[in-house]
């Protein structure tokens, strides 16, 4: 870095080693073909999710806004409410202008309707159907003159009385009359109930007319009084027909429920149902069938809409129907209607961590449903379940356009991929995260810009260019490889953070390589209780290990165990003790349910390797058995198959093994010894317990010579290897690696098929010949 600090450099502005991720999430959320969403696979602490963020957020700007959405009552159905788009913004707007509409309609028709021209217009129509109904009682009384006799309103309705001479009779005086007279009377009477009878009919009829006649009238009056509002709504929102729809289908229900807009009805409509309007809770109730529900509101986002969701519950995802509670009574309506991110994310894009996801199983099935129809459906999970629930609204679903992204892990990706037939239908792009990216001078500066960004947002001292490079090597620790930079900037930047705090308490004007040596020696220390501890029963003795002198059939093999946040190694003897039989290798370990699947591959190779190499011309007879001395937490993994084939040849052989050396490293059936993982943890662990135990000069390891290019060691080990304290070798075959071990030359097999006289290999070859002679022999006694 040629600047003195970050602070002269500029910040990171794009995602750096991604390159494979970052086209893959250009082509997956670029493409608008179905099917096309994305699963972003890589392990935690790589940046998956901030990456993901910060490429939506610039590709987002790009895009157009998504719709607004509401929810209106539907007044033809009101358990099925509708669902309507607007464009962005439009949602809050004509929600307003609904609650202006709906107030302006409570201001003005009471007023219209207490108006004289109203009241004029009223009696007018009243009066006509008034001057009907006197003529037909005219009528009536005419023809009861004409029959002899007078109507008159009685308890029950009208009453026929017969009259003679002018005088209606009583009772008494009509039973006096004789019966021919009687009989005329009733006769008479029996025309005019059939007269009576047409009148209460054409009475009825005149009172519907009458009904039929004010309604119209205040129909008409009603449309008048709110007919420019109406147009005025109609002219802003021309171009949606749905909205138009739903202002005409308003106007009507006001004009066919007038009284709820009235604050005292009418003398002659009073009644019990009127009166029902007047109560508070009921008018309040009546009047939400106008409201506007905006469920989707996005006048206030930038491009398309981005949505992270957090919490992927049911609920969370796909909305809800709220419900509330009057006297006892649960009801429901489109006013309760809930969005989901899902409803936020329409037109845009959706981002989830798919272990969340999994966790809520309905989630993951109606994402699946929504992303196949292409709809979104509220509803209540038993519902979609089939359960049994209490009867609400369904609402209508909504139409979906929306690019899903998952972050997850490459395990859950295979594990979806090959157990769920849905999963690669839905999600055909996988943008993969490595965790580690080239080291060179690029990406090396690319770091230090990151490390200048993280310094910037997050308010920390600025690194020193030693700072930076020792940063920069931490990478290279992390990524265990001196030719990579580790991608998992989590880690990094937690280092940078304890570094900076460190800088801060000594009041130092940037973080220096000495506090950043300092972050990573106590995040370590804070961690590493477990090692110490075992570094301790080494030292004192309670865990045997040797760091000087010479065995044979023993050796010191090097392995890493995991705390969790840590990792270290830890040297352990490995033994081995042979003997003449056909039985060949036995692997203690996995005898004993302890030895893990790859560890037993391993000794496996092992009896190939002995094979190859001394069984060519008679069988091998050999009885040998291996096993990790105090070892009671199991074993696993190939890494020690050449440590414990060097025990196999040391024991074979008679040849004693440098107790000072501790090896790592697998093997094949040619006696290659090939790379292992964690290298450099087995290094150091074997180095902290030979400086605990006192470093003589002659200790060391022996790893194999692919491994080189993975070590990055600490300066401490460096600094003892330069000084000869120390020492790393590195073999490439098995016979380079014995004869470290052992001093004694690995010997090559001649022409006639035997080895070099007094070598390994001849020794080993020489013990396994005898081994079969004494079985041949004792299978030719016993006979």
């Amino acid at each position: 870095m040629k600047c003195k600090t970050t602070a002269e450099l500029q910040p990171l502005t794009e995602i750096i080693g991604q390159k494979r991720a970052i086209k893959a999430l250009d082509f997956g959320l670029n493409i608008p073909e179905k099917g096309f969403n994305v699963y972003v696979s890589g392990i935690y602490g790589t940046g998956r999710k901030t990456a993901v963020l910060k490429f939506l957020d610039e590709l987002a700007k790009t895009k157009p806004k998504g719709n607004d959405w509401i929810y209106v009552n539907n007044f033809e159905d009101p358990y099925e409410p509708d669902a309507i788009a607007l464009p962005p913004g439009k949602g809050k707007e004509f929600q307003k202008d609904m609650a202006l509409f709906i107030s302006e309609a409570k201001r003005i028709i009471p007023k219209v309707f207490e108006s004289e021209d109203y009241a004029t217009k009223r009696e007018a129509v009243i009066r006509g159907v008034e001057e009907e109904r006197g003529q037909l009682f005219g009528w009536i009384n005419e023809s009861a003159n004409t029959k002899g006799f007078i109507v008159k309103p009685g308890p029950a309705g009208l009453m026929t009385i017969p009259v003679k001479d002018g005088k209606p009779l009583q009772q008494e005086e009509y039973q006096a009359l004789p019966e021919e007279e009687q009989a005329k009377y009733q006769e008479k009477q029996e025309e005019l109930l059939a007269d009576l009878r047409t009148m209460y009919r054409k009475v009825r009829d005149l009172d519907e007319k009458e009904k039929e006649a004010v309604d119209s009238l205040n129909q008409e009056v009603a449309l008048n009084a709110t007919g420019h509002r109406a147009a005025v709504l109609k002219e802003r929102y021309s171009g949606i027909d749905r909205i138009l729809t739903f202002i005409e289908a308003v106007q009507k229900d006001i004009v066919d429920n007038l009284p709820q807009f009235m604050p005292e009805p009418p003398q002659q409509q009073a009644g019990q149902a009127q009166q029902q309007f007047q109560h508070p809770l009921f008018r309040e109730l009546a009047f939400r069938k106008y409201e506007v529900n905006v469920v989707v509101d996005n006048s206030e986002t930038e491009g398309a809409p981005v949505v992270f969701e957090q919490n992927p519950t049911y609920q969370n995802l796909f909305g809800k129907i709220e419900k509330e509670v009057e006297y006892g009574v649960i009801s429901t309506d489109f006013t309760m209607i809930r969005s989901g991110s899902i409803h936020m994310a329409n037109g845009g894009y959706l981002v989830m961590m798919v272990e969340d996801l999994l966790r809520n199983q309905f989630s993951w099935d109606g994402l699946k449903t929504a992303l196949k129809t292409g709809k979104v459906v509220i509803e209540e999970p038993g519902e979609r379940m089939g359960f049994i629930t209490t009867k609400g609204i369904k609402p209508e679903p909504i139409p979906l356009t929306v690019k899903v992204v998952l972050i997850g892990t490459p395990m859950i990706n295979q594990i979806l991929y090959t157990r769920d037939p849905d999963f690669s239908e839905l999600f055909k792009v996988k943008a993969e995260f490595d965790t580690v990216m080239d080291r060179n001078e690029e990406n090396a500066g690319e770091y230090a810009s990151f490390i200048c960004k993280l310094c910037q947002e997050s308010n920390l001292k600025h690194l020193d260019n030693s700072a930076v490079a020792k940063i920069i090597e931490y990478g290279s620790r992390l990524a265990d490889d001196q030719q990579k930079l580790s991608t998992r900037f989590s880690h990094v930047s937690d280092i940078i953070r304890e570094a900076s705090y460190y800088a801060m308490t000594e009041n130092a004007e940037n973080t220096t390589k000495e506090h950043v040596e300092k972050a990573i020696e106590e995040k370590l220390y804070r961690s590493a209780l477990i090692q110490e501890k075992i570094q301790e029963f080494i030292q004192r003795g309670f865990f045997l290990v040797d760091t000087e002198g010479e065995r044979v059939g023993q050796i010191n093999g090097l392995s890493v165990m995991s705390g969790g946040d840590i990792e270290f190694g830890r040297p352990s003897r490995v033994t081995a003790s042979v003997g003449v039989g056909r039985s060949g290798i036995m692997d203690i370990e996995r005898e004993a349910a302890l030895g893990g699947p790859t560890h037993t591959k391993g000794v496996l190779i092992l009896s190939g390797y002995l094979t190859n190499k001394y069984a060519r011309d008679r069988p091998l007879s050999l009885s040998a058995r291996l096993v990790f001395e105090q070892s009671y937490g199991g074993v696993d993994g190939d890494s020690a198959s050449s440590t414990e084939l060097y025990s196999i040849l040391s024991a074979l052989s008679g040849l004693p093994i440098n107790q000072a050396i501790a090896v790592t490293g697998s093997v094949n059936q040619k006696g290659d010894v090939q790379a292992i993982g964690g290298v450099n943890e087995k290094i150091e662990g074997y180095f902290e317990v030979c400086k605990a135990k006192g470093l003589t000069g002659k200790q060391g390891v022996m790893i194999p010579a692919s491994n080189v290019q993975n070590l990055m060691l600490k300066e401490e080990i460096l600094d003892a290897a330069k000084k000869k304290k120390f020492a790393i070798y590195t073999v490439s075959t098995i016979d380079e690696g014995i004869e470290v071990l052992t001093g004694v030359k690995a010997g090559e097999r001649k022409p006639d098929g035997t080895f070099e006289k007094d070598t390994v290999n001849y020794l080993v070859d020489r013990r396994l010949k005898e081994m079969a002679e004494t079985i041949k022999e004792y299978a030719v006694a016993r006979k």
